[in-house]
């Protein structure tokens, strides 16, 4: 653990005269935000001197109970302007609150030594939106709707399978930032430059104390490795896996909001909307998705995020140069807050989904008479026509449907062609089951099931005493 202070000072009076990051004050939840906050980041530096102190004790280092007692009497006990004041005279964040611990630990404040802060964050709120999307899939399984590719008309899917599309990223998201959390090491107890000469000097030469007090600190400090190599800091590597499973959310989150933003505009599908909702000042029978929208415009800000982590590791010349500290500050604490924002406004959504099924269907029926000609040119091979001259009838009639839609702007009238058509009279009685729009879905229903079955809710399992919780206390 070796100092990393930052030499820039403490932000004056935020109140309303001054900037505050919309972030902290209008969208992420109130534990992230604490999680971010002075009064966490400090305490837990307080945490770790005192974790440091005891494992040293252990080890022999002459430090008394009544040292460790007081340390432990005032984890919580900071006095922030002291500190404020403190960072003004050092320029140095750690040993102003060195100084400001000691001055409330008078005997122990020979003993306090160095901090820093923590690394491990968790959160539930992924596993739940997935829980939620899942529920919405499995109901909707076997719905059809019209496919697009390139955002033009395709074969038809099913509203739960293309959920599943959503879903599949999301779990992908859930296993990276579940092995990222798992791969975190401490960096332990290394001193200055990373070579634990301090610490083996404290101990006479011993390197299996040394090597003792670097495992009791980060067994104490929840972790189960340590890195074995440092310079003064971790590798700012860690903080690119970090912010790169992070950015891949984004990615993730943006890609479902606007599929349902282009939903909203083809009237499939809305997000939730409030009764004392408004849509538009100007426009009163508007219902934008503005909820949608926001989880966009911050995924696009949580992506560019990485750009941070991946300059500064670039530029760590040495063992540690200081111009990661200010950045740091800022990229990883606005990447998890973004984060935290986008998942629980993406919660909010994936709860009150509303699907128009008939506007669904309306859409299949202007199209489903085009995708179904194959199917018709094979009903009357089987009723003894000639594939050829059924193959023309159908171009013809084709291109004059498709001049009452593109041209006229009426309806797709190609089933009403064929059937006023008697040529196609040995099939008459047969279209509407050639045209049932579930024959035309494949196997998607299928998939929806397994998929859910076999990947999403063992996925989710750890997570099911936690969301349970959450239900029953409305959160």
């Amino acid at each position: 653990m070796a100092a990393s202070g930052d030499r820039g000072g403490p932000l004056a009076g935020c109140g309303h005269d001054s900037y505050r990051s919309p972030l902290a004050s209008r969208y992420a939840s109130p534990e992230m935000c604490f999680v971010f906050s002075e009064r966490y980041k400090f305490r837990t530096w307080r945490q770790l001197w005192l974790w440091l102190a005891e494992a040293e004790q252990t080890l022999g280092l002459p430090i008394a109970d009544e040292q460790i007692q007081e340390m432990k009497s005032n984890l919580d006990n900071i006095d922030f302007k002291m500190a404020a004041e403190e960072e003004k005279q050092l320029r140095h964040d750690v040993m102003a609150h060195v100084h400001t611990f000691g001055h409330c630990c008078p005997k122990a404040a020979g003993i306090i030594h160095l901090g820093a802060t923590s690394c491990y964050v968790g959160d539930n709120t992924l596993a739940r939106v997935i829980s939620r999307l899942a529920d919405f899939a499995k109901e909707r399984a076997d719905l059809p709707t019209l496919g697009f590719t390139h955002f033009q008309p395709a074969q038809l899917t099913t509203v739960g399978k293309r959920c599943c599309l959503w879903i599949q990223d999301l779990c992908m998201d859930l296993q990276n930032l579940n092995r990222v959390r798992d791969d975190l090491r401490f960096r332990g107890v290394k001193g200055t430059t990373g070579t634990q000469a301090s610490f083996l000097e404290l101990f006479e030469g011993d390197h299996q104390k040394v090597e003792q007090l670097d495992k009791m600190v980060t067994e104490k400090a929840g972790f189960k490795r340590a890195f074995i190599i440092t310079g003064q800091t971790y590798t700012r590597k860690v903080d690119i896996e970090v912010l790169s499973v992070l950015a891949s959310l984004g990615a993730s989150v943006h890609k479902i909001c606007t599929d349902i933003r282009l939903l909203a505009n083809l009237k499939e599908m809305e997000e939730p909307f409030e009764k004392q909702q408004i849509g538009s000042s100007a426009m009163a029978y508007k219902r934008n998705p503005m909820r949608s929208e926001r989880c966009c415009s911050l995924a696009r800000h949580l992506m560019t995020l990485i750009m941070d982590p991946l300059q500064t590791a670039s530029v760590q010349w040495f063992e540690r140069t200081l111009d990661d500290s200010a950045n740091r500050r800022i990229c990883l604490a606005e990447a998890f807050l973004t984060a935290d924002t986008i998942l629980n406004t993406l919660q909010n959504i994936s709860e009150g989904l509303v699907v128009y099924p008939k506007v669904i269907e309306r859409r299949i029926q202007q199209e489903l008479p085009f995708m179904a000609t194959e199917n018709i040119i094979m009903a009357m091979v089987k009723a003894g026509g000639n594939r050829q001259d059924c193959h023309e009838k159908i171009r013809v009639l084709s291109q004059q449907a498709a001049a009452v839609v593109k041209q006229e702007g009426g309806d797709n009238d190609l089933i009403e062609r064929i059937k006023a058509d008697a040529y196609f009279s040995p099939i008459h009685s047969q279209l509407d089951q050639v045209l049932d729009p579930s024959s035309f879905t494949g196997r998607a229903p299928q998939q929806v099931r397994r998929f859910l079955e076999e990947e999403v809710y063992p996925l989710l399992k750890p997570y099911e005493s936690v969301m349970k919780v959450k239900a029953e206390l409305h959160l």
